[in-house]
């Protein structure tokens, strides 16, 4: 468009002004069919006459409404110029911007032209876009922030926008997975006492979050992707339905609880081996349950929603970081070429437990759990070929000596001091009866849980004195090293696979049995082996040394001991089970459930948007807002005016915008009736109500209670 500026500040008169519209852009497009853009723009300026003539437009009269008219057509131009056509509501919204502009109200701010012709989303012949300018704010903020709150009355395109965005950024990949939610209730209904089943009950409440689906994509694909759990629609209750068994064990720095008796401020271990604090319990009713099962025999109980951190070969060979699965993606999709295919991490550092005092060195322990005779019927003896364990082991029992007594075979006397009478107990004994392990043989022993949950350095020195007595290196042609241990005790197999897995390890166990066996040699005769032999292969992480026994410390060296992984390798069906769902605040969400397995309770790689967030509580918004995973994004949306929770009941999204105001990475966007994009009488509707509350507050005072039937508002 071509116009004939005019000087407005040294006119003394009106001003005037002449636009031309280039000869491709039909008359009827600048002014409306019947005229309808220019009816709208001369009500708008009712201080200037406007002309038209051909395709020429002047406009005549007060100098500052000329030149907004001057520069709406030019506004008007640079739009039609995308092909997208002008409408009514449009040419209103432009003039309103203008206006604040010119107020000095949008300073800086973008013009309209670039508000009406910001794609989000085209789909079927139809673009999702930004229609004011509070809405063209909203949705750049979705993407500069992480945690986006849209507050406003209904109809300005709070949800819609958010929706769009969220198609938009799973289609370009930036997000696997796209997750709809809203607080159930509405209007002081409650789902249980809707009839029909659950899916019925919540079907229509999400009805507006399923339209929104079915305007943005091709409706055939929507089941399948629903199917795939790339879209999950589901009431907010259910979004922490990550949930296990009530009666799961979860490790904490005491040792191990059940899940069902945690309460918030508890500690449980995380990942690093650290402890973390729970941040919320949240009961989940029955549920569909499953058995999640390692290759090494290692499983938990956990419902199908449960989350878990996993990787493919795929992902290890190409660096890709771990992703997010729940249970029931991964069912009947576990094999990969007859390869397992979900890794799942371990520990990146041993369990800290705290240190508890003990009655003998952890070393010395485990050389008397392998090789030594605690029966109870002799003095504490010790048998082994290796000179350089009896000295080790005669250095970490103070006040006993070891003494040879013949072949591999040696006992643990007490020094006696001058004084002392010959009744005094042997230390080695004392200590052993102290652990409740004196009269042990070789298939009842056992590690105390003193020693089981212990410091780190505990533990692996007692680790160390079970292999250097009863284990050893094991090499293979072009492999790495691993360890294997043999024992006849059901339990002592159990506690040193314990040992293993909480410094970062994994451990895999076989039964020999007895029977059919060739019998050992003692002392030149044949031996047969009168109970079964359990054989555990174990494989330690990088800096954790399995030996002292120079010989196998040596052995164990030359190959190194590879890296421990753990892959799943079945689920299945357990029934059903009341269930429960933490929260904790380690940073990767992760905790230690049964067998060290680690899993949480985050969503990654995921656009979240929670929908008539006003309808939360505090606590249920603190829930939703601590689920979030890495690489995700959150868009939260809500009317403040439309509480609908109970009477008492304090509205989590009020009560957020004073939490987190000003925390880095986390907007407020707020939109008002001039964002409303439905009929043009929603606007005025909304502005009447807050007028009429605003009045009602004033006439009442700040303090007044809840008006009857209305459920809470004001809250």
């Amino acid at each position: 468009m071509t116009h004939t500026p005019t000087d407005h500040a040294s006119a003394p008169g009106p001003a005037r002004a002449r636009f031309a519209v280039p000869a491709k852009h039909p008359m009827v497009t600048v002014l409306g069919s019947g005229d309808s853009l220019l009816r709208v723009i001369e009500e708008a300026f009712p201080a200037a006459d406007i002309h038209v003539r051909g395709n020429e437009i002047s406009a005549v009269g007060d100098p500052a409404e000329v030149a907004l008219i001057q520069r709406l057509f030019d506004e008007m131009m640079l739009v039609l110029r995308t092909g997208q056509p002008m409408t009514e509501d449009a040419v209103e919204r432009s003039i309103a911007m203008l206006r604040a502009s010119e107020s000095g109200e949008g300073e800086g701010a973008e013009t309209p032209a670039e508000v009406l012709t910001q794609n989000i989303l085209s789909s079927r012949g139809r673009t999702i876009r930004p229609k004011t300018l509070n809405q063209k704010r909203y949705v750049d903020a979705i993407d500069k922030h992480t945690v986006v709150f849209g507050i406003g009355p209904a109809g300005t395109g709070k949800t819609y926008l958010a929706m769009a965005k969220a198609v938009q950024a799973l289609q370009s990949k930036q997000v696997n997975r796209i997750i709809l939610t809203r607080p159930a209730v509405e209007a002081g209904e409650r789902l249980g006492f809707l009839p029909g089943t659950l899916y019925e009950k919540i079907d229509p409440y999400l009805r507006p979050l399923y339209d929104a689906l079915h305007d943005m994509l091709d409706p055939d694909s929507i089941p399948r992707l629903m199917a795939a759990g790339t879209i999950e629609v589901a009431p907010l209750a259910y979004m922490r339905g990550r949930a296990q068994p009530i009666f799961t064990k979860v490790l904490t720095p005491e040792g191990w609880r059940a899940i069902g008796s945690l309460r918030v401020g508890d500690l449980v271990v995380g990942s690093n081996g650290e402890p973390t604090p729970v941040l919320g319990v949240y009961p989940q009713g029955e549920k569909d349950i499953y058995r999640v099962t390692a290759q090494d025999g290692s499983w938990t109980l956990c419902c199908g929603d449960h989350l878990w951190t996993v990787r493919t070969a795929s992902d290890r060979r190409r660096d890709k970081p771990w992703r997010v699965l729940e249970t029931k993606e991964m069912i009947g999709n576990l094999r990969a070429a007859h390869a397992r295919r979900y890794e799942l991490p371990l520990l990146t550092s041993p369990v800290r437990f705290p240190e508890r005092p003990v009655p003998m060195d952890p070393y010395a322990l485990g050389l008397l759990l392998g090789d030594g005779c605690l029966t109870g019927t002799t003095t504490p003896s010790f048998s082994t070929a290796d000179p350089e364990l009896v000295e080790a082991l005669e250095a970490a029992l103070p006040g006993v000596s070891v003494r040879h007594r013949g072949g591999p075979d040696y006992v643990l006397n007490r020094i006696a001091s001058p004084g002392d009478v010959i009744t005094l107990e042997n230390p080695v004994t004392a200590a052993l009866r102290q652990l409740d392990l004196w009269g042990s043989r070789s298939h009842t022993k056992c590690v105390p849980d003193d020693y089981l949950q212990n410091t780190p350095e505990v533990r692996i020195a007692l680790l160390q004195g079970l292999l250097d007595s009863d284990g050893g290196p094991v090499t293979q042609s072009d492999r790495t090293c691993r360890v294997q241990y043999t024992t006849t005790s059901i339990v002592l197999r159990d506690d040193v696979i314990d040992l293993v897995q909480s410094l970062g390890g994994v451990a895999y166990t076989r039964r020999r049995a007895a029977t059919g066996r060739r019998p050992g040699r003692a002392y030149g005769r044949p031996v047969e082996h009168r109970r079964d032999a359990h054989v555990v292969d174990i494989r330690l992480p990088e800096g954790i040394e399995p030996f002292r026994l120079r010989r196998k410390a040596e052995k164990y060296a030359a190959t190194g001991g590879g890296r421990p992984m753990r892959f799943i390798d079945s689920i299945e069906s357990a029934g059903r089970e009341e269930a429960v769902c933490i929260q904790v605040a380690a940073e990767d969400s992760l905790y230690v459930t049964e067998n060290y397995l680690l899993t949480h309770n985050t969503l990654n790689d995921a656009f979240i948007i929670l929908d008539e967030a006003q309808n939360t509580n505090p606590e249920q918004m603190k829930m939703f807002l601590t689920r979030l995973g890495f690489d995700s994004k959150i868009v939260i949306t809500g009317d403040v005016t439309q509480v609908d929770l109970p009477s008492g009941t304090k509205s989590g999204l009020r009560q957020v915008q004073e939490i987190l105001d000003g925390v880095e990475d986390v907007h407020f966007s707020r939109l008002t009736s001039q964002d409303v994009v439905r009929h043009r009488l929603v606007g005025r509707i909304v502005d009447a109500y807050e007028k009429y509350d605003h009045a009602n507050s004033t006439e009442h005072g700040p303090d007044r209670g809840p008006r009857p039937g209305r459920g809470g508002r004001g809250k």
